[in-house]
């Protein structure tokens, strides 16, 4: 990946908090001739079953949901300010009916890892699938979460473990 640089976690020094929840992040799967992906806000980091990982959700109905399910790989894509209009293209249009990437001007690009991201990225975290599974709303122990679920589309969660984190520069 041409203008990238390849980092361990060690290296991660980011607030998970602000950079999933209030940048947001593309979820995406695939190779660069076919892939899909989608804005998130929900999502985690941390430590899991002696793994670094990343945790993400993804609707029944969202195609890039097809694809995670499909391939090994998946990155979480973080985009610089100046590329934050792209969040409504990829959270908005259904990869369906539209070239989400072609509408963006984006650019795919694989990682080293064989999985897919965006050259207009600033950071990307490359993950390998280890587990999935949906939502079971009989656990939701806070009543206000089932308001989230008018449809009872419940995600379904992804556990990916990092492989490698790369940095624009």
């Amino acid at each position: 990946m041409q203008g990238f640089t390849k980092c361990g976690v060690e290296h991660f020094h980011e607030n998970p908090f602000s950079l999933i929840g209030h940048q947001w992040m593309l979820i995406t799967a695939g190779t660069p001739e076919a892939h899909n992906a989608m804005t998130a806000s929900w999502g985690g980091l941390g430590v899991l079953w002696q793994k670094n990982v990343a945790t993400i959700y993804i609707r029944p109905t969202r195609y890039t949901l097809e694809f995670v399910e499909k391939h090994e790989l998946f990155t979480l894509s973080f985009l610089a300010p100046e590329h934050r209009d792209a969040h409504s293209i990829f959270g908005s249009e259904s990869g369906r009916h539209v070239d989400k990437t072609r509408k963006s001007g984006f650019t795919p690009v694989s990682t080293e890892e064989g999985g897919t991201t965006f050259e207009q990225a600033e950071l990307v975290i490359q993950c390998r699938k280890l587990y999935h599974q949906d939502l079971d709303p009989a656990g939701f122990l806070d009543p206000s979460i089932e308001a989230l679920y008018p449809l009872k589309d419940y995600h379904r969660v992804f556990v990916g473990e990092i492989q490698a984190i790369y940095r624009r520069g």
